[in-house]
């Protein structure tokens, strides 16, 4: 019984043409959470890039990890990340019990992330783990063009809210059966909490990879220090 990552990566990004393989510190924004699965392999059995773009699959193999041609037909804007993972394990021949969700737009993780998310999961026997993040905003919805607050009372200070968080993409860990039944997060999967400043990390613009970058040099900076 084997557990995997898997790293979605698809071509034809609409707001960031070739967003996988654009510079981030150095090197591409798919090998940040390559070179992430690579420093846990005490756990990790194989790493697996599913794409349907040559230059991603390139920079895959370049990184030594093993790809799987999605078809397009998987790979629409439109289409949910569970098809990729149901079509990755459908094609993998052995039998699989764990996957682990690498998003490459989520580059940025702490370094002990992965191997306590996973003892984690081990521990508490889940079916399905996901990271969130605790969300400090003063939240409202606009009815007949009228404010009402969601999560507080107005005068209400910051620190005295009600908890919510939410769902950062930092990683994912799922039994392979329930990606079977195209299920990720299943109904009682456990919510691991990460508060850190990574978790706002999510490359979807320009200005979204020039943050990534200027964390990383701000993390090189307070280490050379």
């Amino acid at each position: 019984m084997k557990t995997i990552v898997i790293i979605p990566a698809r071509g034809g990004s609409k707001r960031l043409t070739n967003k996988n393989n654009l510079l981030l510190g150095g090197i591409p924004l798919l090998a940040h959470s390559i070179l992430y699965a690579q420093n846990n392999l005490k756990f990790i059995d194989a790493i697996y890039v599913t794409t349907n773009d040559e230059a991603v699959k390139k920079t895959a193999i370049h990184y030594g990890v093993k790809v799987i041609d999605r078809p397009e037909s998987l790979s629409g804007d439109h289409e949910p990340t569970v098809s990729a993972l149901k079509h990755a394990l459908a094609t993998i021949e052995y039998k699989v019990e764990n996957v682990i969700l690498l998003q490459p737009t989520n580059p940025l993780r702490t370094e002990n992330l992965l191997e306590d998310a996973f003892t984690t999961f081990e521990s508490k026997q889940c079916d399905s783990l996901f990271t969130v993040t605790r969300n400090q905003d003063k939240l409202g919805k606009i009815i007949d063009q009228k404010f009402v607050p969601f999560n507080y009372e107005i005068g209400q200070r910051s620190q005295d809210l009600a908890p919510l968080f939410y769902e950062n993409g930092l990683l994912y860990i799922t039994k392979a059966a329930l990606i079977a039944k195209g299920i990720i997060i299943s109904e009682n999967a456990f919510p691991l909490e990460v508060n850190h400043i990574y978790a706002n990390v999510d490359i979807d613009t320009l200005e979204d990879l020039e943050y990534a970058e200027y964390l990383i040099k701000k993390v090189s900076r307070l280490r050379s220090t």
